[in-house]
């Protein structure tokens, strides 16, 4: 195994781990505060990619920029939701659980969309897999039903869990479809991820203007936070602070899982969004 691939690992595995505790950290603190978490994360790839990939605007892509369209409307819409999702009562271990189902939503729209075979092997074990995410959806909704019957006998708590399901299989299913797009541009123009990882992330800024009343209002709670004394700086929200670890955290997972998507033709479920 080259140096390359332990240090993709590496990244991957330490970022992963230490992403989903700030997530989780102020998911807890400020609910609804996903808007603009998903903001903040946009904003810095688009900036780095800014700097050092199109060189303050003046490296042109290598693949026109009207065939990221349809990249960047899926992929806005898969991160918006995917971190809305949390919004909806949904536990962060039941959030990671899901994406697996992204093995039947990218088996299935290969087969659709591709006419893809696989071996039986292959769909028996993508099957198990489906069934012990269903049985897993299923227990946690019925098992936090059941703990908020003894403290409010009101049902909107169930179904917010359900609409964060739902939120987490319309992003599952688009986030798929998004893979194939993505081999679909790389067989047409070639792989270039740290372009297309900037694209996919300056292209959508725009967007979140229909979310600003929202983002503004969470900026206004992160800035009231309990201080953190951070030596010269002195007292920082700590909000802010741990937002700005998610963000870090998270770009490495962005730059390696976007370069095996490219490199791999497409062909796993997207990014991850954390």
């Amino acid at each position: 195994m080259s140096v390359r691939v332990v240090t993709a690992i590496f990244l991957v595995f330490i970022g992963c781990c230490t992403n989903v505790l700030f997530l989780e950290f102020l998911v807890k603190v400020h609910p609804g505060c996903t808007n603009l978490i998903t903001f903040v994360q946009f904003l810095f790839i688009a900036a780095e990619g800014f700097v050092f990939e199109t060189k303050f605007g003046k490296r042109k892509p290598v693949v026109p920029v009207r065939h990221y369209i349809g990249l960047v409307v899926m992929f806005f819409l898969v991160s918006v939701a995917n971190n809305q999702a949390l919004s909806y009562d949904i536990s962060m271990p039941l959030h990671m659980i899901f994406k697996s189902g992204s093995l039947i939503a990218t088996m299935l729209l290969g087969i659709i969309l591709l006419g893809k075979r696989h071996p039986l092997s292959k769909y028996i074990a993508v099957s198990m897999i489906t069934i012990g995410i269903i049985l897993c959806t299923y227990a946690s909704v019925s098992d936090d039903q059941n703990q908020d019957r003894k403290v409010t006998p009101q049902k909107s708590t169930f179904y917010n869990r359900i609409t964060g399901v739902f939120l987490l299989s319309f992003a599952l299913l688009l986030s798929a479809r998004m893979g194939i797009y993505q081999e679909n541009l790389s067989t047409r123009f070639g792989k270039h991820p740290r372009e297309s990882l900037f694209y996919a992330h300056a292209l959508p800024l725009p967007g979140f203007l229909l979310l600003i009343p929202d983002i503004v209002h969470q900026a206004a709670f992160f800035t009231q936070s309990a201080p953190l004394e951070i030596g010269l700086l002195g007292a920082v929200p700590s909000s802010w602070v741990y937002l700005l670890l998610n963000v870090i955290t998270q770009y490495p997972l962005k730059c390696q899982c976007f370069g095996t998507n490219i490199r791999n033709g497409g062909s796993s479920n997207g990014l991850p969004h954390l």
